[in-house]
Order: C-alpha cells, then structure tokens, then sequence
C-alpha cells in the first residue's frame, strides 16, 4: 500500500474517533534548513522517508513511517550549527499527534519503547567513528532519551550533563574531547530510536506525527 495514502486515509478516521488533527499534507514548503537522515555516503538510513521536514508555523512537523518496518523508520532530523562553546545546552519542545493505542517501535528492538533524543556532531566528522572522529558525535545522557508518546513535551538538556560518545566513553571522562567537539560543531539535531539503539530509526503502528515547536541552543 502506498505509504502517504495509508497514512492520510486511517488519519481521517482516527480524527473522527478521537479529535486529532488529520495528517493530510498542508501545502507547506519543505524546512530545508532541517535535513532528515543521516546521509551517509550517498545512503538516507531514513527508508521511505522525505529529505527534510515540512514547515509549519515556526516549526516542523513530518509523519512517522508504518505500519510495519518494512515501510520505513526515522532515524535522525538535524541542522547545520556553527560552534557551541560558549553555549549552555539545548531546550526543545514537541507535539505528538495520534490515536490512543499507537506504539513507537524500534526498528531494530522492537521490544522496547520508541525514544527521542538530541545530537551533536563535530564539522567534517567522517562517520567512521575511529581515530580522529572517535570523539565527533555526542548523545544526550541516558536519562535525557525519552519515550514517544502523545501529547506535547518539553525538555531541557545542559552541555555539562554527562553526553555520551559514539563509542561508548562519556564527558565525565572526556571533557577536553567534548569540549573540543562544541568548539568545532557543525550538526545539532533528534535522534528517534531506542534505548540500546538511540539513533537507529522508529516507525509508528497507527497514524502520527511529530511536530517540532521550538528548538533553542541557549
């Protein structure tokens, strides 16, 4: 089934039933400043979805993939920044659109919750994750990966929590590398996966949509 007529189709009558908004495109243009990926090599790891978010207002919104994995996942939506370091964290605020009863599932864990959490890459990063670019992407903490669900959510994240690296190390242990990582930042964004997995693409099993309300590096 084509993905963009499921997801119109059953919106309509999840808004019958339960008074959300329906999930038909709005005519907005594509937020071209937010890209939707990652791009690696040529390769979007976002299957079946657009290559950016479509504007709304002062923000963004873009409709998860599903029913099933096979028709898609998001993995991250991010912005080219310039450097960070006299900056203090990230505060962002987003609204969930969907019916009781949805799961956000994880493509690869599919057993656990859906999760969203911010990202910080360093210009030029290679994607390799060895060598020079071992410490050239950050996660939020642990305890800063939160669930999807309905509703409308807002979360502050500090630059000195203790953000993990794409091997596995942390700020706590790494200060000068993060640091030098804020000095020279290049990408900023969401990530949508699990937490095992933080960055490897969630899909929807009804109807929904994510909108991004506001996004403030402060």
């Amino acid at each position: 089934m084509d993905r963009r007529r499921f997801f119109t189709s059953a919106a309509c009558a999840a808004v019958a039933a339960h008074a959300v908004p329906a999930f038909a495109q709005r005519g907005g243009a594509p937020d071209y400043d937010w890209q939707i990926g990652p791009v690696i090599r040529g390769r979007n790891y976002s299957v079946n979805m657009p290559d950016h978010p479509i504007a709304d207002g002062r923000g963004w919104y873009f409709d998860f993939p599903g029913p099933r994995a096979s028709d898609g996942h998001v993995h991250y939506i991010t912005r080219a920044t310039g450097p960070l370091g006299g900056a203090r964290g990230i505060r962002f605020r987003y609204r969930i659109d969907a019916r009781p009863g949805v799961r956000f599932v994880p493509q690869e864990t599919p057993d656990l919750p859906g999760t969203v959490s911010l990202y910080l890459q360093a210009a030029g990063d290679d994607w390799r994750g060895r060598g020079r670019s071992e410490f050239s992407r950050w996660y939020s903490p642990n305890e800063t990966m939160f669930e999807l669900s309905p509703g409308v959510h807002e979360h502050t994240v500090m630059f000195d929590d203790n953000w993990i690296s794409v091997m596995g190390s942390n700020r706590q242990r790494n200060p000068r590398e993060f640091d030098q990582m804020l000095d020279n930042a290049g990408t900023v964004g969401l990530t949508f996966g699990s937490r095992m997995f933080r960055g490897h693409g969630v899909f929807a099993t009804q109807p929904a949509r994510f909108t991004l309300l506001d996004f403030s590096v402060f």
